[in-house]
């Protein structure tokens, strides 16, 4: 038996031994469906730029942009702080209408109106240090975290924000 493994080429025994690891590597037929489930991005998306935040902050009269996922992702959350109220006044206005568009699905969100609540912002006279927020109906999951979204307040928009 030495002697025949003298003789095999050294190549052969080289495939040999990477089939062995391949096949070694590949989860049984019941593991292949929970490491799927359990699969992840290592990586984490890239927030709004210093520039961009800059910009929102003297152009726009907002600061501390956030966009959050709640209610189990049912409802997307978009919230800011007011640096100008003037700036920032159509953010504030009851007619104005607001959508959220997700870049990567190219879903629109509209913000809800319950009957007895109204609509799911808050609207009115805009103060300076004061956070606000609106309410984005996700409903079937159609914007995922880590989505880039834009969000159109009437005349106003914001480019680019991660969903968290």
């Amino acid at each position: 038996m030495s002697q025949r493994l003298r003789r095999t080429p050294p190549v052969v025994l080289l495939a040999g031994s990477i089939c062995l690891a391949a096949a070694s590597l590949q989860p049984a037929v019941g593991e292949a469906g929970a490491s799927a489930a359990a699969k992840q991005s290592p990586y984490s998306p890239a927030s709004l730029p210093q520039r961009a935040r800059g910009y929102y902050e003297l152009m726009q009269g907002i600061d501390h942009l956030s966009v959050r996922r709640t209610a189990s992702g049912n409802l997307i959350r978009f919230s800011y702080r007011v640096t100008d109220p003037v700036a920032a006044r159509p953010l504030g206005e009851k007619t104005a209408t607001a959508v959220m568009f997700g870049r990567t699905s190219h879903a629109l969100l509209e913000i809800p109106v319950m009957d007895k609540v109204g609509a799911l912002r808050q609207s009115g006279p805009l103060e300076t240090g004061q956070e606000y927020w609106m309410v984005f109906s996700n409903k079937g999951g159609l914007i995922k975290a880590g989505e880039r979204v834009d969000v159109f307040v009437g005349s106003f928009h914001i480019d680019g924000l991660i969903v968290e």
